[in-house]
């Protein structure tokens, strides 16, 4: 579908950087290829990026991402070949795969992206059956899709310290179910299957705080190489825990590290001419679906949050209570697309990019949260252009722009890695 991006102009410090980054490009590629001898990519994953013009850094990172049917079609051959080199070398004897999606039957959007998944699956010659842990599926039921067709749920079967579905025992198990809710009974004490990923990366352990560490470890050895300021690629961010909105313990906690991000940031804004007010994002510390988020730009509006704002603070997804939290510097996007606000979101599976789109929003700012009910998306044209930069033109250009985004989202991805390192049991 036709549409107007809109990018900052050029000249600015970002095509800085993106000049910096495309000339560096072999060896940017070099040292990422050495990370990938000693650290093992997480097995798929998805970043938010925003662009300020001035700042390119990562936001989020997903290590169950739920929109492979927003990715181009022709991104699909790149996302198989990248499976099949990624199953090969995490368990290469493997032929049948148990896919456990979340439990959101209703979820149109989200069941298009099971369906898309087990898909890429297949394609990469794997035999694949979807188990659900929704307990009132207990017998084999179709679902119907949006486009016609249908997907088939499964009630899990248990056999021992093995998990499969009836007359299915399968060699590994993909979860693109994050366990916000906890680690289920069905999934604990697996033995002789692989779990991808493993349930360490699921919220009931991960926190985003230990993500945005390990990231900030990676930038700072990829910024000493390109002799950059890591700052313009990392968000600064701070943490609070015994947070209760309800009750209004932490405020103190939370109002002071804002006031202190703030301060920093509006150093930093002063060190490179930039004319923005300076905001944090508040949000859990362990999460997703664009819940229990508030962006800040007054220490002085956490301590004033009203009875519907601390509701919508207090819980994230499955109702679970949020007590540990996240401020991270805010980082505003310069990007539009017809319009709307815009940010891209980046997919790997593997070490490989294979594809990503934009979240618009029509109805939210450039300093606000895009992963929000009214988001579109609009696939990002991958396909030629996530793998190596053209030289001969502007820095600026759509394919040099998307390589840069998935050096961004590599760095991400790397930081996962360590992040999963250090925290397996």
């Amino acid at each position: 579908m036709p549409y107007t991006l809109h990018r900052p102009d050029g000249g600015g410090p970002l095509v800085a950087l993106e000049r910096q980054i495309l000339q560096a490009n072999v060896e940017i590629e070099h040292w990422f290829r050495s990370q990938w001898l000693s650290h093992t990519p997480p097995f798929y994953a998805s970043v938010d990026i925003r662009n300020a013009g001035f700042k390119l850094s990562v936001v989020d990172t997903n290590l169950f991402p739920g929109g492979f049917n927003n990715l181009a079609d022709n991104a699909l051959p790149l996302a198989v070949q990248a499976m099949s080199a990624a199953v090969e070398r995490r368990c290469p004897d493997v032929r049948r795969f148990l896919l456990i999606p979340e439990s959101h039957t209703r979820n149109s959007y989200y069941l298009a992206n099971v369906a898309r998944l087990a898909a890429l699956l297949r394609q990469s010659g794997l035999e694949v059956r979807i188990g659900t842990l929704i307990p009132e599926i207990t017998e084999p039921t179709p679902i119907a899709l949006t486009d016609g067709s249908q997907l088939l749920l499964e009630p899990l079967e248990r056999q021992g310290e093995r998990l499969g579905v009836k007359g299915f025992d399968p060699c590994a198990i993909l979860l693109n179910n994050d366990l916000s809710a906890g680690i289920p009974t069905a999934l604990q004490g697996i033995k002789g299957q692989h779990m991808i990923p493993p349930l360490h990366a699921g919220w009931s352990v991960r926190r985003k705080s230990q993500h945005f560490s390990a990231y900030s470890t990676v930038v700072k050895q990829f910024a000493e190489r390109l002799q950059i300021d890591p700052w313009v690629l990392d968000p600064f961010y701070a943490t609070c825990s015994k947070v209760d909105f309800h009750a209004r313990e932490g405020e103190s906690c939370l109002a002071d590290n804002i006031s202190m991000m703030l301060d920093k940031i509006r150093i930093k804004y002063r060190e490179l001419g930039v004319q923005q007010t300076p905001y944090v994002v508040v949000k859990a510390d362990a999460g997703t679906y664009g819940m229990g988020i508030m962006m800040v730009k007054d220490a002085q509006e956490i301590i004033n949050l009203n009875r519907k704002q601390r509701n919508k603070m207090a819980v994230v997804k499955e109702g679970l209570s949020v007590s540990d939290v996240l401020i991270q510097e805010g980082v505003p996007t310069v990007e539009a697309v017809d319009g709307a606000v815009a940010e891209p979101v980046v997919y790997m599976v593997d070490r490989t990019v294979v594809g990503g789109f934009y979240r618009i929003h029509a109805e939210r700012g450039p300093d606000e949260n895009l992963n929000a009910p009214g988001m579109k998306f609009l696939p990002l044209p991958f396909d030629k252009s996530c793998m190596q930069p053209d030289q001969a033109i502007h820095p600026d250009a759509a394919p040099n722009r998307y390589y840069v985004y998935g050096v961004i989202a590599r760095l991400a991805l790397l930081a996962a890695s360590l992040e999963l390192e250090q925290a397996r049991p």
